[in-house]
């Protein structure tokens, strides 16, 4: 029983320790437990949440060191199962000094992606307040997706908050109008949806943040709100009733690793909006943790806890960095 509930792939990464040497001739790596719906639960907890991970992993050592990697980040693990047929999933990942690291996935076949439905029927919805939804589970499988569209009915019916994260990962998809199609509808399940301007540019077909947010405002009676991720411009919101609204981002000395600053993004947004801050407010949440991520080399090292946060919010001004 927690507060968030999340539902995804956990990816087991072994990380190069030789900087800019790419994937070819690094020689030494390290291991550690990565996906990007994990990260937001992962940094949810380091705020002071409760939450619970929904999954599958393989009979196999990476799916035991995935459990216990869980539980070391106070992450409910109780509703991952177990599949003795299907691997655990894992990727190579560069190390970089600047910018997004290149990876190699190995998680066709794996053990999350034959999730099934009725996994779904013993989760306890009692005291969910949001469930965080991501494009990336259901593009892993035709399964998968079945599973995901299950949990996301479950969800609605009982009345509770979800985000929606589009993610777009197009190595997972057999077409990028595939991509686009499913992506789009998927996305009918939010209260509120995430997008990147990016990702607003290749499933809408504009950068305009607002011809972005209007999409996805009329593609669902569900959806309240949108707020389109600007990058280092920060974020724009627009809701249903029409107001709308930028929230600066926060600048940084230097940008190390992107990777996790969009799930940071997510789960600043979704513990503001637990613990009572208006949109705005959760935007802001938001746009620091990002900005915290984005000067660590890890998936989510850079994630602060309450006291790490305040100390960000109190030396940093949007827009400027003190």
């Amino acid at each position: 029983m927690s507060e968030i509930l999340t539902l995804g792939e956990p990816i087991v990464t072994f990380t190069a320790t030789d900087l800019n040497a790419g994937l070819v001739d690094s020689i030494n790596y390290y291991k550690f437990l990565g996906g990007a719906e994990l990260n937001v639960l992962i940094g949810a907890t380091r705020l002071g949440h409760t939450t619970d991970y929904i999954s599958q992993v393989g009979a196999d050592p990476l799916g035991q060191f995935t459990i216990k990697e869980i539980a070391r980040h106070q992450v409910g693990n109780q509703y991952i199962s177990e599949d003795a047929k299907h691997w655990t999933a894992f990727q190579l990942k560069e190390l970089v000094d600047q910018g997004d690291p290149k990876t190699f996935n190995f998680r066709k076949n794996s053990a999350a992606a034959h999730l099934t439905p009725d996994k779904i029927d013993a989760i306890d919805l009692t005291t969910t307040k949001m469930v965080h939804l991501s494009g990336i589970f259901p593009a892993i499988s035709v399964q998968a997706r079945e599973t995901f569209k299950y949990f996301a009915e479950k969800v609605i019916a009982q009345g509770i908050t979800t985000t929606f994260d589009p993610n777009l990962r197009p190595a997972l998809w057999a077409t990028e109008s595939e991509m686009i199609t499913t992506i789009n509808t998927l996305a009918k399940y939010g209260t509120i949806v995430l997008p990147g301007i990016d990702e607003g540019e290749i499933l809408v077909g504009t950068r305009d943040p607002e011809a972005i947010a209007d999409f996805y405002l009329g593609n669902s009676e569900r959806t309240t709100t949108v707020v389109v991720k600007l990058g280092t411009k920060g974020a724009y919101i627009k809701s249903k009733s029409g107001e709308s609204t930028i929230v600066p981002g926060f600048k940084v000395a230097k940008v190390v690793d992107t990777v996790g600053a969009g799930d940071g993004f997510a789960l600043g947004l979704i513990t503001a909006l637990i613990e009572g801050a208006t949109m705005t407010e959760a935007v802001t949440r938001g746009n620091a943790v990002g900005a915290l991520q984005v000067q660590t080399t890890g998936d989510n090292d850079g994630y602060p806890t309450q006291s790490e946060l305040a100390e960000f919010l109190s030396s940093n001004v949007q827009g400027v960095r003190k």
